[in-house]
């Protein structure tokens, strides 16, 4: 029987509100699988991970390399099912494979590209294509020389107790625009 872990109780209810029994179970048994197709192709036993289930950006799931954790975004997860399991689940089990075989290695270097194409059978693709526009994601926008760019919550909230951004194409200092500027045009 494969046990799994939630870190905390937040988690937890974020996974009961976000996802069904069905869906975790789903979820849990395709990393299980994962596992044990590792296991059977390189001859050797892992730890499992722990699981958790919460919204994080457009990020469809992350990988801990350190505490042995994989968190999955539970709202992509439901608008992506077969893909989600197919392509998102075997890249984060791959980056742990990789660090419990390698160390510290780039992330999607060489040993996690040959974990993903050899042991998974799955293309080695860095990022997702889901369609993120429905998450509801609180931006502010800012401008510089090349138009406007959004910021997160995150650095927003940063840039209020001083920090600065600059843009990447044209190096210009990002300056907030004002809600009033926004709405006039």
């Amino acid at each position: 029987m494969f046990t799994y872990f939630v870190c905390s109780a937040r988690w937890n209810s974020i996974a009961d509100k976000d996802l069904t029994e069905h869906e975790r179970a789903r979820i849990y048994d395709k990393v299980n699988a994962c596992y044990e197709l590792a296991e059977q192709y390189l001859g050797r036993q892992f730890p499992r991970p722990q699981i958790t289930f919460r919204k994080s950006g457009k990020t469809a799931g992350t990988a801990f390399l350190n505490v042995n954790r994989i968190n999955f975004h539970p709202l992509i997860y439901k608008s992506n099912q077969d893909s989600f399991i197919n392509d998102v689940v075997p890249h984060e089990v791959s980056h742990l494979l990789v660090w419990q075989c390698f160390g510290k290695v780039k992330p999607h270097g060489r040993e996690w590209q040959s974990m993903m194409s050899q042991v998974f059978a799955c293309a080695p693709e860095v990022t997702h294509k889901f369609d993120t526009a429905e998450l509801k994601r609180n931006t502010f926008d800012y401008q510089c020389a090349c138009g406007v760019v959004e910021l997160g919550v995150r650095r927003h909230n940063k840039v209020l107790k001083g920090a600065q951004y600059r843009c990447k194409r044209c190096g210009n200092t990002l300056q907030q625009v004002k809600v009033s500027e926004t709405n006039a045009a």
